[in-house]
């Protein structure tokens, strides 16, 4: 199946009021996006790392109460999860898709990465575009654009990550729900090749 891109109305499936009528509608209109995004990047992320990828869609189902803001798919080196590792992720909110590399809480290597970064700074400040964002909260829907970072930013996610067990970075692209790039399927997966290109580097470093 080709990828046919995002519509506005799987952005308004977040809108949904209760957390049964919303995984509802996330299920009926969005997951199978993901699925399809899934399969059709893995074997590109496979290649692209040296290593064999494995897809995960989010499933939500510690969900009990509270409907989801966002929702995703992620690319990680185990078949038995993804949330431990540095991965990549497509997802979105309401307001936006997101492409990215993140680290989260749950993972030990929050610390290779930091180290990663303090020593090669100069590196990722002139390799990534200024339109890429970074973020210290896979909840929060904006962070701060690279153009924006300042040092003390950098000093700031490198010390976190280092003494915060709970600390996590993402960093990557945002797309605007209303960018026309959201209903191009095959525009859409080029962007998203290319932007887990460039993030590479990051993914690397998190390893090493």
């Amino acid at each position: 199946m080709t990828f046919s891109g995002f519509k506005s109305n799987d952005f308004d499936v977040f809108q949904v009021p209760g957390l049964e009528p919303r995984m509802e509608m996330l299920i009926e209109r969005v997951r199978p996006k993901l699925e399809e995004l899934g399969a059709e990047l893995t074997p590109y992320l496979t290649e692209l790392c040296g290593e064999e990828m494995f897809v995960h869609v989010a499933k939500h189902a510690r969900r009990t109460v509270n409907p989801p803001k966002d929702t995703w798919v992620a690319w990680a080196s185990s078949k038995r999860g993804y949330k431990a590792l540095p991965h990549f992720e497509v997802g979105m909110f309401d307001t936006h898709l997101f492409v990215i590399f993140a680290i989260i809480y749950e993972s030990p290597n929050k610390t290779t990465f930091a180290e990663g970064l303090e020593r090669q700074l100069d590196e990722v400040r002139s390799s990534l575009p200024g339109g890429y964002y970074w973020s210290m909260d896979h909840m929060a829907p904006h962070g701060t654009l690279q153009k924006d970072m300042q040092d003390e930013d950098y000093d700031k996610i490198i010390t976190k990550l280092k003494t915060v067990k709970k600390a996590e970075v993402m960093c990557g692209l945002r797309i605007d729900r209303d960018d026309p790039l959201t209903a191009d399927g095959d525009k859409f997966l080029e962007t998203v090749r290319s932007t887990f290109k460039t993030l590479l580097p990051l993914y690397k470093m998190s390893l090493s």
